[in-house]
């Protein structure tokens, strides 16, 4: 229960922190992406401060083996960058790009009542349906996260 109390507290605190960014607003990221015209470079400095604390923070954990919660400690193991990983990110890349939308604030909005983002939830529902149905036709499954 406890486990569950803090990772809605943390998710909370997330989603906070993507509405004070302007993370949540289409029109915000668009700028950001726009470099050719009125390029608004605020959310580099979002971007610039996410890795900074994710780099101190795999740097504790990499020295752990278990999570504060008791968990078991499960980082990402390094892989070699394929066709799908490359293609994947473009695919993201171009929609983050034309929606001004990515999977998290697209969540945050949505839970905000902005109907752009439930289009866009709706689609990206519909691409990771149609993913893991190509998946099962061409024999490969898909990647399912441990937990």
């Amino acid at each position: 229960m406890v486990q569950r109390i803090v990772e809605f507290a943390l998710g909370l605190v997330f989603g906070l922190g993507l509405i004070l960014a302007g993370m949540t607003d289409p029109g915000k990221v668009i700028g950001f992406l726009d470099l050719a015209g009125a390029w608004d470079p605020s959310l580099a400095l979002v971007m610039g401060g996410a890795i900074a604390v994710g780099v101190g923070a795999f740097a504790v954990a990499r020295s752990r083996t278990t999570a504060l919660l008791g968990g078991p400690m499960r980082l990402p193991r390094g892989g070699d960058v394929d066709r799908r990983v490359v293609v994947g990110s473009l695919v993201f890349g171009v929609g983050w790009g034309l929606a001004g939308f990515c999977p998290g604030p697209a969540l945050v909005a949505l839970g905000a009542g902005h109907w752009q983002a439930a289009l866009f939830t709706a689609a990206m529902l519909a691409g990771m349906a149609l993913h893991d149905l190509g998946g099962r036709l061409t024999g490969r499954a898909p990647a399912v996260a441990e937990g």
